[in-house]
């Protein structure tokens, strides 16, 4: 049985960022985070070299052999990549960006037809707040359930726009294709048997989409659209602003910032839940995401987990003699994982041995 590694808490709510902006108000202190210089966050970054994986070489017996090599290098060196040739038009993701885009713009009273229940992530809202002195997000969210299918809660799922639904249906069955290419991948470049991840992660495992708005923020030298974290998934694949950066990684313990090269690329990412399937070869990178004074910035994150039901623990192939076990059992990861999130620490130190 997987140990109860995490404890449980109440929340309550708190105005939307986008209320803020519109009243003209100063980011209230619970807004001001308290990294960076003297309290201050750089200003200027070095560019991180991002890694570029091909996806569809990782699926052809001429090319798939050094694609894999470069995986590995990828993710060992960073623990993420830009994905081209994934087999989603340009013309497609701008639809989702689109639709993302109005969703956002809506008055406030259709976007709270969507509103998130106290003590719930899913649904329209900003950071669950578990206790007095947290730091929150300067964002706004749309967090949705997308599978397994009879997981979906409807009520949540916006009705305008009006091909919204289509959309999100449409996008994330396309994206199903990639993690299981990019998990057995994952797994060839660590000389495992290409479905030892893909059987842990399941058939009945959780897709959840969040769709990101980041206003304009009066001060950002003091205010993250989100803090330094990792994802708890196994992967995260994510379609970022076509023109606006924010999003940054933390390597080596230094902050580089993630420029917009490739515009139709989807950036993919490690989860917690890998690096613990992997033994540790594979690292869950952190990052974080930047604001700016002037333009307003969309993204979407799309997290791909485990089912919750299953046992994650490292794979037999990744333990041996000169590479002890290094990771406890875990359950049902991810609910539990946003707790440590808003309090700042990381819960994949609660699953190390």
């Amino acid at each position: 049985m997987a140990d109860n590694l995490f404890p449980t808490k109440i929340e309550s709510k708190s105005k939307s960022v986008q209320e803020l902006v519109m009243n003209n108000e100063e980011p209230p202190g619970n807004y001001f985070y308290e990294g960076g210089v003297n309290g201050v966050l750089e200003s200027s970054l070095p560019v991180l070299e991002m890694p570029v994986i091909d996806i569809s070489r990782l699926t052809s017996p001429s090319t798939s052999r050094e694609e894999v090599e470069k995986l590995h290098s990828a993710l060992i060196s960073c623990g993420c990549f830009m994905s081209i040739n994934h087999g989603i038009t340009g013309v497609f993701l701008d639809q989702v960006r689109s639709v993302t885009a109005q969703f956002f713009a809506l008055p406030m009273e259709e976007k709270l037809k969507c509103s998130r229940a106290v003590d719930s992530r899913e649904g329209y809202g900003n950071d669950m707040i578990l206790s007095e002195d947290q730091i929150l997000d300067w964002t706004d969210r749309l967090y949705l359930i997308v599978s397994p299918e009879d997981q979906r809660q409807f009520k949540f799922w916006p009705e305008k726009p009006e091909i919204f639904r289509e959309i999100l249906q449409e996008y994330t069955t396309k994206l199903k294709v990639i993690v299981e290419v990019v998990l057995k991948a994952m797994a060839r470049s660590l000389n495992l048997e290409d479905n030892c991840f893909l059987d842990k992660y399941g058939e009945r495992a959780l897709m959840q989409a969040r769709f990101n708005f980041f206003p304009p923020c009066p001060r950002p030298d003091r205010s993250l659209g989100l803090k330094p974290l990792a994802d708890g998934s196994a992967i995260t694949i994510v379609l970022q602003d076509k023109e606006v950066e924010g999003l940054q990684f933390l390597k080596d313990d230094q902050w580089f910032r993630l420029p917009i090269q490739l515009p139709h690329a989807l950036l993919i990412n490690v989860g917690d839940q890998s690096e613990v399937m992997s033994n540790g070869f594979f690292k869950s990178p952190v990052h974080r995401v930047v604001t700016n004074s002037e333009r307003e910035r969309t993204s979407v994150a799309v997290f791909c987990s485990p089912d919750p039901d299953n046992d994650i623990e490292p794979v037999d192939g990744a333990v041996s003699e000169t590479r002890p076990r290094l990771y406890k059992k875990v359950q049902d990861y991810g609910s539990k994982y946003f707790q440590y999130y808003q309090k700042g620490k990381r819960p994949i130190e609660a699953v190390k041995i």
